[in-house]
């Protein structure tokens, strides 16, 4: 599936802002999500995800992950666009909710995340029926997860290795931290810098 979800009304894809989260609070009533909602659940198996925070000036990606190291599923919501000739694409989003005091130091919003035992019961459409299903849009709990900062390599496509989820190492980060040589340039007068719009963000 894209990453994305395009809503099954949309006429041109192309005129849609990129959904690739469902806020857990209004999920059931944006006209974007509460179908698939109430027959298109899913879920996006893992053992963890990648949020970045800015810290002394330059932002650092960290590996968040289950304490206990279990798997999990991130619950999710799919969509299939069909567009003016027939052709189909399948799109998803995931379900965010707020974060936990802990996991807030990092970001204040969350995937929603489901363990084996809630699987069935979130997958199960049949009762064309969000309600049920509605009371488990909630973030971790506290001290469930546990995270670590790990290589911005993590940032580049080309890098797909087992080496991205390690905690990274002083001697790693000793070099992203070094100052630059000042460059010398006439002077000029810069803006103020934009606020952050979240868009770095996945949650």
């Amino acid at each position: 599936m894209r990453w994305g979800l395009i809503p099954s009304w949309v006429k041109d894809p192309r005129k849609i802002t990129l959904l690739i989260n469902a806020r857990s609070e209004t999920v059931n009533e944006k006209p974007a999500f509460k179908n698939a909602m109430r027959r298109r659940r899913c879920l996006i198996p893992a053992d963890g995800y990648y949020e970045w925070q800015v810290a002394g000036g330059r932002k650092r990606p960290f590996f968040i992950h289950r304490r206990d190291g279990r798997l999990f599923g991130l619950a999710a919501l799919a969509e299939t666009w069909i567009g003016p000739n027939g052709e189909e694409l399948d799109t998803v989003a995931i379900v965010t909710a707020a974060a936990s005091p802990d996991l807030a130091v990092l970001h204040h919003r969350v995937p929603v995340t489901l363990m084996p035992d809630d699987f069935v019961r979130w997958l199960d459409c049949s009762e064309d029926e969000a309600a049920p299903v509605t009371a488990m849009l909630r973030g971790p709990r506290e001290g469930e997860f546990a995270w670590h900062e790990v290589s911005t390599r993590v940032n580049h496509a080309d890098n797909d290795d087992a080496q991205l989820l390690l905690p990274i190492t002083d001697e790693q980060r000793a070099p992203g931290e070094a100052p630059k040589p000042a460059r010398k340039t006439a002077p000029r007068k810069t803006p103020p810098p934009a606020a952050d719009d979240g868009q770095g963000s996945l949650f």
